[in-house]
Parts: C-alpha cells; structure tokens; sequence
C-alpha cells in the first residue's frame, strides 16, 4: 500500500488486517457452501433454490475478491488455505450432508445472518478511521441483507406449501 493511503487509516492496520481476513474466510466458506448445495439440493422447489444458490454463491466469490484487493492494498495476505479459512472464519461453514432444501434454507440463512454480523462489526471498527473498508463493508453488507430476505422468502414459499399440501 502507498505510504499516505496506509498513514490516513485511524486504526492498528494490522487489527484492520485481521478483521479483513475474518470477513474474507467467511466468504470462500460461503461461497463452497452456496455452490456445492446449489449441486445436491432435494425436494420441492429445488430448481428455484438452486438458482438462488447459484446466484448467491457468485455474490460471495465476488465478495471474497473486494475482501481480498483491499488487504492486498493495506500490506497484508489474505488467508491462503481452506483450513485456514475454517479457523478465521467467525462464520461456520455446514456441509449440505443433508441436501433437503429446507435445510440447506436454513443452513444458509444462518450463514447470512452471521455474514451480517461480519459486515457491520468491519464497519463499526473502521467507521470514521478508513472509509475505503468502511464503504466496501457497506457494500457488502447491503448484498448480505438481500441474500438473508431472499432466503427466507423462499423457506416461507415452502412452508406455505407445505401446509397447504398437508389439507
């Protein structure tokens, strides 16, 4: 990173570094689990889900290369292995073990909502200290709200049909 870019941080760059790298992890984790249950997925309303999948897993790869560029711009190395990632990530990875699509809804919905939390604790550390992270985390984070109501969206379709169907 050019020296003034670094000096106008108003933060231990290192620490920022570290949050970075969280946020980072949590997005290839994301992003596996997204593509891999798009793959596997079972049961009604799969090819909706699966789309939605899909289509969250390019947001979250994307994600990963604004998380990425930005630790690269600050002097640091992005986490630089799968397992790595499992250790940084404040967000847990769920294998689709079970590819009913009610569960992978769930499962996803939880990754969201801790992918939430990642975004708005980065922009808290970095709000009047570094505006360049800041405005990427809002960014991001905006995309992280969607993919959480995109989601539940659909677990409702399919709870609604489900209970329709069951009278």
């Amino acid at each position: 990173m050019g020296t003034r870019g670094r000096e106008i941080i108003g933060m231990n760059v290192d620490h920022l570094i570290d949050l970075l790298n969280q946020a980072y992890a949590s997005e290839w984790l994301a992003y596996y689990q997204y593509w891999l249950g798009a793959k596997l997925i079972k049961g009604p309303m799969k090819d909706a889900v699966a789309a939605e999948l899909t289509l969250h897993a390019t947001e979250e790869l994307a994600h990963a290369m604004l998380v990425a560029n930005r630790i690269l711009q600050l002097g640091g190395t992005p986490v630089l292995t799968p397992e790595g990632w499992a250790k940084v990530s404040p967000c847990a990875y769920d294998a689709p073990a079970d590819p009913y699509v009610a569960v992978l809804l769930d499962q996803n919905i939880a990754g969201e909502q801790c992918a939430i939390t990642t975004y708005k604790n980065l922009m808290d550390a970095t709000k009047d200290k570094d505006m360049v992270t800041y405005n990427m985390a809002l960014g991001i984070l905006e995309q992280e709200i969607e993919h959480e109501e995109d989601l539940q969206s659909l677990r409702e379709d399919l709870d609604l049909m489900a209970s329709r169907g069951a009278n």
